[in-house]
């Protein structure tokens, strides 16, 4: 039992949260760290390039410098080191597509989240009879280029983790179900000149995965294979991957996917899985509670989980062990070996 006076602070820093969330949405929209990549500008000047109206520029741009996303020295406005590097556009470093989709979706879909928890139903363009959101980014090449390169920015971290500590020398063959623009099983091979990987997702993702892996110069050692991982078997590989993927699905699926993994894996094979697990005990990993939240409000079974119950899972499916390992952020594997 708590000991301290009560203090309404972090209730109502809690509760208004998102004042300073839809701050820096609106300035990635509007390509405030974008700009100022090129150069420091006053507020006069980076008023006027931004088409910031006077009653608003000042306290807008001055609240950037007190939420930490800005510096101002002498009256000049500049990126902070973390936000030139990761929310400049032309940076391959950038992750504000993940916060792009936030600011024209999440933001406003979490805005039904007490009606997503009393029914269990998404609160998304379906719910609301329109078309699904990734029915449409499919069907346009140009959004599913610009979403999958958001799903590589928020990963990126993870990925070259899992690259750098997993014994991939006692393996020569990689399979990534539902790889996205490529970029895990890119790190992974960049990182090991001795493997051959496979990418394996709908055929509309192959030319982006294509794209990407030939800039990276590994068209050599990792291709694409159109397949659906629910209907056609996996690509047999010594290591199958599968990031940010089970905590789409209820737990029916998951224990399906895991199962396939399984069976793609000869003996002395590996699965490894990785998402934001939470902490066995609840408590902690507050980023994993609030993206469970988020698939309720995005799917109609997904959620996210311990890697307890990942553990689990794959020892159910016949794995004959199984660990976990914290990658970075609020990341963690679970490694299970047939």
């Amino acid at each position: 039992m708590s000991t301290h006076a009560p203090n309404p602070e972090h209730i109502l820093q809690t509760g208004l949260a998102f004042w300073g969330s839809k701050t820096l949405l609106s300035a990635v929209e509007m390509e405030v760290f974008t700009e100022l990549a090129k150069r420091p500008e006053d507020l006069e000047t980076l008023s006027g390039r931004l088409g910031l109206h006077p009653r608003a520029a000042h306290d807008f741009l001055d609240a950037l410098v007190a939420l930490g996303f800005l510096e101002r020295h002498d009256g000049r406005y500049s990126n902070t080191p973390s936000t030139d590097f990761f929310l400049d556009k032309h940076k391959p470093s950038y992750i504000g597509g993940i916060l792009e989709m936030a600011n024209k979706r999440l933001f406003h879909q979490w805005g039904d989240l007490t009606t997503a928890l009393r029914t269990g139903l998404p609160q998304n363009e379906a719910s609301r009879g329109e078309t699904d959101m990734f029915a449409t980014l499919y069907a346009d090449p140009e959004r599913l280029k610009v979403f999958l390169r958001a799903m590589t920015g928020v990963s990126r971290g993870a990925n070259q983790a899992i690259a750098a500590k997993f014994p991939w020398a006692k393996y020569q063959t990689v399979a990534d179900a539902g790889p996205a623009q490529g970029d895990l099983i890119v790190q992974v091979a960049l990182k090991n000149e001795h493997l051959f990987g496979t990418g394996f997702d709908l055929p509309e993702v192959a030319p982006v995965f294509e794209e990407y892996v030939e800039h990276h110069g590994l068209t050599d050692r990792v291709q694409f294979r159109p397949g659906n991982f629910f209907k056609d078997p996996l690509p047999e590989a010594e290591v199958v991957m599968m990031g940010h993927i089970l905590h789409d699905w209820n737990l029916e699926e998951k224990r399906f996917l895991i199962r396939k993994a399984y069976d793609a894996v000869p003996k002395g094979g590996a699965l490894i899985v990785y998402d934001a697990m939470i902490d066995d005990e609840r408590r902690k990993n507050t980023f994993g509670l609030l993206m469970s939240l988020n698939m309720l409000i995005e799917t109609t079974g997904g959620f996210d989980y311990t890697s307890g119950d990942c553990i689990g899972w794959m020892k159910d499916a016949g794995f004959s062990d199984a660990r976990v390992e914290h990658l970075v952020g609020p990341d963690s594997m679970v490694v299970g070996l047939k």
